[in-house]
C-alpha cells in the first residue's frame, strides 16, 4: 500500500471514529488488536492502576523514580519564564504570557515492547508546564490490556486517564473526543506508521509534536573509539526493529573492527533475529576522508541521536548544528538519554532534526502577546497605522483608530 492509500485509509478510520464514537473504537480494537472490548472497558480502572503499582518490583520502582526526578529537574530548568511587561515612555505596554495547554494526549508504544520510559519522557514535561489533564493511550497487547509496568508508571505520575487503545482510531478519539474519551489540545509520543499518519491527519484540529519515523543513531568516531562500545551503540538502536544505525569515521581500522564486533555481539542479544535484519537492511558504516568530512556528513544526516566518540569530542560537538540529541564522549551511550538523564527521548527522526527539536516542557505552553496603548501613545502611532491600513485598502482598520481620536 502506497503512502497516499495509507493516508486515505487513516482518514476513513478517523471519520468513522468521529461519527461512531466508542462503538467504532471497539470495532477497530477487535479488527486491529484482536481484542474484544465494550465501551465501558476502554478506560483502565483506578483499581487496575493501583494494583499494577503495588505489584511493580521495588528495584524497578526505585530506578523509575530516579529517572522521573532527573527529567522533572531538567524540564524545570529549561522552562520558559515570561519576562515582566515592559513599558516605554510613550505609554505603550508590550509583553508576553505563557499558559499551559489544558489537556494533552500521550501515545505510548506497547506492542513489540513495553516502554514505561515514554510515559516519563512525555508526561513529566507536560506536568512541569502545568498541563492539568493528560490522557494516555497504549496498545492492549498484554493479555488484552496494557502492560502493567506502563500502568504502574502512570499511577506513579498521577495519571488516571488511561485507555487500552492505540493506532489511528485512538488518535482520532483523542482529536475528536468520544462518549468516553475527552478531546485533547495536543497529541504527542511515538508509534507506528498508522499512528503517525493519523497525527498528521488531525494536525490543525489539535497540535502534534512531530511526524516521527523509525529510531536512528549516528556514531561519529575516530581511532580513539572503542570498537566494542561503538558496536554496542549501533545495536542498541537497531534492536528497536525498525531502527537504523550509522557509523561515520575517518579510521578504516575502526570501521573493520566495529564490523567484526557487530557479528559477535549480535548473537548475544535476545532480539537477535530482528536486530540482524535492521543491521543488514537499514544500517551503514561510512569511511570518510577526514574528520571535517565526517562533521559535514553528520550535519547533513541530522540524526535523531548523534554520538561523538573522538579524542576531541567537545570541540567536534561545537560544530554540530543538526541533531536531535548529542551524546558527547566515550562513556555516554544513548541509553542515558533514553531512560535517565533528563531531556526527553521523544526526538525528531528521519533527518527532521534540521527542522525540529526534542519534545520539552515549552512544547506544552501557549504564547500570547500582550499589547496596551494609552490615549497619548495611540495618537503618536495613529498616522503610521492609518497609512499602512490605507495601502492595504482596509478602511475599517483605519477607522478603528480615528473613532478613538
Amino acid at each position: 500500500m502506497n503512502q497516499q492509500a495509507r493516508q486515505q485509509t487513516v482518514r476513513d478510520i478517523i471519520d468513522q471514529v468521529r461519527s461512531g464514537g466508542d462503538k467504532a473504537l471497539c470495532q477497530f480494537s477487535e479488527k486491529f488488536d484482536n481484542v474484544s472490548l465494550k465501551p465501558e472497558q476502554l478506560r483502565i480502572s483506578d483499581a487496575e492502576l493501583a494494583q499494577a503499582h503495588k505489584d511493580i518490583p521495588a528495584e524497578l520502582l526505585s530506578a523509575l523514580r530516579h529517572a522521573i526526578s532527573n527529567v522533572r529537574d531538567y524540564q524545570e530548568k529549561i522552562k520558559i519564564k515570561a519576562p515582566a511587561d515592559w513599558q516605554n515612555s510613550g505609554g505603550t505596554r508590550l509583553g508576553v504570557r505563557y499558559n499551559p495547554l489544558q489537556r494533552v494526549g500521550i501515545c505510548v508504544p506497547g506492542a513489540s515492547a513495553p516502554l514505561p520510559s515514554t510515559v516519563i519522557m512525555t508526561v513529566v514535561p507536560a506536568q512541569v508546564a502545568g498541563v492539568k489533564e493528560t490522557a494516555v493511550i497504549s496498545a492492549p497487547r498484554f493479555q488484552g490490556t496494557i502492560h502493567p509496568v506502563i500502568l504502574a508508571v502512570c499511577y506513579e505520575l498521577g495519571v488516571t486517564d488511561v485507555y487500552r487503545i492505540s493506532g489511528a482510531h485512538a488518535v482520532g478519539a483523542l482529536a475528536w473526543g468520544t462518549e468516553t474519551i475527552g478531546k485533547v489540545d495536543k497529541i504527542v509520543g511515538p508509534g507506528n506508521i498508522w499512528g503517525q499518519l493519523a497525527k498528521k491527519e488531525v494536525f490543525g484540529l489539535v497540535d502534534i509534536d512531530s511526524f516521527a519515523g523509525p529510531s536512528d543513531v549516528l556514531v561519529l568516531a575516530d581511532d580513539s573509539a572503542n570498537p566494542a562500545f561503538v558496536a554496542a551503540d549501533l545495536l542498541s538502536q537497531a534492536e528497536h526493529a525498525p531502527g537504523s544505525s550509522m557509523l561515520i569515521t575517518d579510521s578504516a581500522q575502526l570501521a573493520h573492527e566495529v564490523s567484526r564486533e557487530l557479528s559477535v555481539q549480535i548473537e548475544q542479544l535476545g532480539r537477535a533475529q530482528a536486530t540482524r535484519k535492521c543491521i543488514s537492511e537499514d544500517s551503514l558504516i561510512v569511511i570518510a576522508e577526514n574528520m571535517a568530512q565526517c562533521i559535514d556528513l553528520a550535519n547533513d544526516f541530522a540524526a535523531e541521536h548523534l554520538q561523538i566518540q573522538c579524542k576531541n569530542s567537545d570541540s567536534i560537538a561545537d560544530k554540530i548544528v543538526n541533531a536531535g540529541a548529542i551524546f558527547i564522549g566515550h562513556d555516554t551511550p544513548v541509553a542515558c538519554g533514553d531512560y535517565y538523564a533528563g531531556p526527553s527521548h521523544t526526538l525528531p527522526t528521519g533527518g527532521s532534526a534540521k527542522l525540529f527539536g526534542p519534545l520539552n516542557v515549552n512544547d506544552f505552553l501557549r504564547q500570547s502577546s500582550v499589547i496596551s496603548y494609552n490615549k497619548e501613545s495611540l495618537k503618536k502611532a495613529a498616522a503610521d497605522i492609518q497609512t499602512i491600513a490605507s495601502v492595504e485598502g482596509l478602511d475599517a482598520h483605519a477607522r478603528s483608530l480615528t473613532i478613538r481620536l
